[in-house]
C-alpha cells in the first residue's frame, strides 16, 4: 500500500482516483499531479514503482497544501474572522450559515 502525505492509498484503485483520498486533493488536482509526474492515470496504485511514488510525493509536497497543513490553515482563517469581529466571524461563532443562505427554515444543523 502506497503512503503519500500520511495517507495509505487503496491498492486496487487507479492513481488519479486514489489521490483523491488525500484531504485537499480533488479530481482536478489529482489529474494535474499525475500529468506532471508523467504517469498514466489508468495505472493502478499497486503497479506504481518507488520512483513514481517519490515523484508524486515530491509534487504534492512542493505544490499543494494537504492534510494537516490545510486543516490548520482553514481553522486559522476562521479564528481570524472571529477575532476581528467580522460578520462572517459572528456567524461562525453562532454556528449559523456564513454565505447568505436563508435561516427561517432549513438551517437546523
Amino acid at each position: 500500500m502506497a503512503r503519500i502525505a500520511g495517507v495509505d492509498l487503496p491498492r486496487d484503485k487507479r492513481v488519479d482516483v486514489a489521490l483523491t483520498y488525500i484531504y485537499g486533493i480533488g479530481q482536478t488536482s489529482a489529474r494535474k499531479v499525475v500529468d506532471k509526474a508523467g504517469i498514466d492515470p489508468a495505472t493502478r496504485v499497486k503497479d506504481l514503482t518507488e520512483e513514481e511514488i517519490g515523484k508524486i510525493t515530491e509534487i504534492i509536497d512542493s505544490d499543494l497544501r494537504v492534510e494537516g497543513d490545510l486543516r490548520r490553515e482553514i481553522t486559522m482563517n476562521i479564528k481570524r474572522l472571529i477575532e476581528i469581529g467580522s460578520y462572517r466571524g459572528l456567524r461562525h461563532r453562532r454556528g449559523m450559515p456564513t454565505r447568505g443562505q436563508r435561516t427561517k427554515t432549513n438551517a437546523r444543523s
